[in-house]
């Protein structure tokens, strides 16, 4: 006989649904076009606002700055934030909107340092408490997850077709 995940049609078996299981890993490729793309756009437009542009440091040139300094770093962090992922696994698994999250931080660090540089802020305190906070941030949201986090379940009844012997 058949189980219940299948139905019949005239050309055999087929799943009932076309939702797939989601148990497996991301795979690279999925984050190497976005982090590309990102870094194309964060390098490149910080390397045109600096040394092309040659623009003075106005408002709108520091904003311009502060963005593509965000863009560029997410997009650097994306593979190496993936890769800790794979590399110390966690239970569950880190699902890709905690990866790319994880690498904003990245971005956000390092754009938050850059505007405290500005006034000649940033310290080792600063550094390490800075990091400290997004970390614990980070903790807290991926912990929430866990939480909320349902394993997957199967259907373990029997057939209603079968007899038992």
């Amino acid at each position: 006989m058949f189980s219940r995940s299948f139905a019949k049609n005239t050309s055999g078996y087929t799943a009932k649904s076309i939702i797939h299981p989601m148990n497996n890993t991301p795979s690279p490729r999925q984050y190497l076009f976005s982090a590309l793309i990102l870094m194309v756009i964060g390098w490149g437009g910080l390397a045109l606002l600096l040394f092309v542009l040659d623009t003075p440091p106005l408002v709108w040139a520091r904003w311009g700055f502060f963005v593509l300094w965000i863009i560029a770093l997410t997009g650097t962090a994306l593979p190496i934030t993936y890769f800790f992922n794979l590399r110390f696994p966690s239970d569950p698994p880190a699902e890709p909107n905690a990866i790319v999250r994880q690498a904003l931080w990245v971005g956000v660090y390092g754009a938050t340092l850059a505007w405290l540089q500005l006034g000649h802020l940033v310290t080792l305190w600063v550094w390490m408490g800075l990091a400290g906070g997004l970390i614990a941030i980070e903790y807290l949201i991926r912990l929430r997850e866990r939480a909320r986090w349902r394993p997957p379940t199967t259907n373990d009844e029997q057939p209603s077709d079968t007899t038992l012997d």
